[in-house]
């Protein structure tokens, strides 16, 4: 405490006060190694807090041996990947997971479980919370008072009195199926969305290209897979063109829409006088097609041998030019309406600008920079802001970094896909 400091109060050890929680907790990490225990888990669980630290969660209370204990064991692992996955909490209700014994015995047990989240400075999941409340005794009382126990009670009000908390059991497991239904359904479509993002949104180019990184995030809700998208095209004369765009809607209409409007895109450009000759190729074509119109896109051409940059975008949220001292620009001078809104076609406009090595280019979606009741221009400059601070990562970690950063706790409602280019 300072000299003269009256209201300085004393300082915390909060690995103490964690522990004293009069709550049964671990804290697991992204691995679901244990980092972490209350006194009131070690005391639960009858393991002491040096047993379970720095041990896997499944290594330090493996499964009894049978289908019906595996069984217990992946429905408290759909749990915890699922708060991993979308970011919110989950609860397990009069769930059963045996702890074992030193002599190698199982004690079946019965719990009410909550997996909390704890999110990062990006808004990542980092840690859960493991909380356990051990219903056990309950359990047994339940299977204990049957039928003929309460026809033997001489008071009916007693035996009346019980039926509430028989049918909230009977409520507790059904929630609990219900709950486990959603979990595997969560992780499910989480599998499903990274799985069409592989397949839709292959880049062969990319693979000659160690200064690119590119990223694909679904939103959290439904099957939003591949609405948006990312390419990289080796051009003639060592040019090279990126693009980003992004459907409107979600789900496997949107994703057929964005793989027809990326292919055709990634054939004109090829043959384009540039990205806006590109562009308006593409704008006629998406004239034709269902679903198509409005869709945003912003394309680039690469020339390293002069250290230049030519650009358009129909409609799309600008590019970011980050300079390797940390100032930047966004490339918002030749910016268009979106696809096939125009009833009559119009020669779309180009704009150029240089870079230096060591700049870096990020294309991204809006999914990345929008949130609701915010205003664009508050995600724009936060965007900027943390490219300007990852600057000195290689594109692999500034592109990791950045979603981490710009991502809220619950995850985001749209899209997003992210191209990192170090120049």
């Amino acid at each position: 405490m300072a000299a003269g400091d009256e209201t300085a109060g004393p300082r915390l050890d909060y690995a103490a006060l964690f522990a004293a929680v009069p709550a049964a907790c671990v804290v697991l990490d992204r691995d679901l190694t244990i980092v972490a225990v209350t006194d009131a888990y070690t005391e639960t669980t009858g393991r002491s807090a040096a047993e379970l630290t720095g041990r896997g969660f499944f290594d330090a209370f493996p499964p009894e041996p049978g289908d019906t204990a595996a069984h217990d064991a992946e429905v408290q692992r759909r749990s915890l990947e699922a708060v991993m996955a979308s970011g919110r909490t989950s609860m397990l209700l009069v769930n059963r997971f045996a702890i074992p014994r030193p002599d190698g015995r199982f004690e079946p047990r019965w719990w009410n479980v909550v997996n909390q989240p704890l999110t990062g400075a990006g808004g990542e999941v980092d840690l859960i919370i493991h909380r356990i409340d051990d219903v056990t005794e309950y359990v047994r009382s339940r299977r204990r008072g049957n039928a003929t126990d309460r026809a033997d009670r001489a008071d009916p009000a007693e035996t009346e009195a019980e039926a509430p908390s028989a049918e909230l059991f009977s409520w507790a497991q059904e929630i609990q199926r219900a709950n486990t239904q959603l979990q595997e359904t969560t992780v499910r479509t989480h599998d499903v969305a990274l799985t069409l993002q592989r397949v839709m949104l292959a880049t062969p180019d990319l693979a000659g290209h160690p200064e690119i990184a590119v990223r694909y995030r679904p939103a959290l809700k439904g099957m939003n897979a591949c609405g948006d998208w990312y390419d990289v095209v080796d051009l003639s004369e060592g040019r090279l063109a990126l693009t980003v765009g992004d459907v409107v809607g979600h789900g496997v209409d949107a994703a057929s829409v964005m793989g027809m409007l990326r292919s055709a895109l990634s054939a004109a450009i090829r043959v384009a006088d540039g990205p806006s000759g590109a562009l308006e190729t593409l704008g006629l074509y998406a004239r034709s097609m269902d679903g198509a119109v409005s869709t945003t896109t912003f394309a680039c051409q690469l020339f390293p041998a002069s250290r230049l940059l030519t650009y358009s975008s129909a409609g799309h949220p600008p590019a970011l030019l980050m300079h390797a001292d940390g100032t930047h620009e966004w490339l918002d001078q030749a910016t268009d309406p979106p696809l096939g809104v125009r009833m009559e076609h119009v020669p779309r406009p180009q704009a150029t600008t240089d870079f230096r090595d060591g700049d870096t280019l990020v294309m991204y979606t809006d999914g990345l920079v929008e949130r609701r009741e915010e205003d664009i221009d508050a995600g724009l400059s936060r965007l900027a802001g943390a490219v300007r601070a990852l600057r000195t990562l290689p594109p692999g970690g500034l592109a990791d970094g950045l979603l981490r950063a710009m991502t809220q706790p619950a995850g985001q409602q749209d899209d997003i896909s992210l191209l990192v280019t170090r120049l």
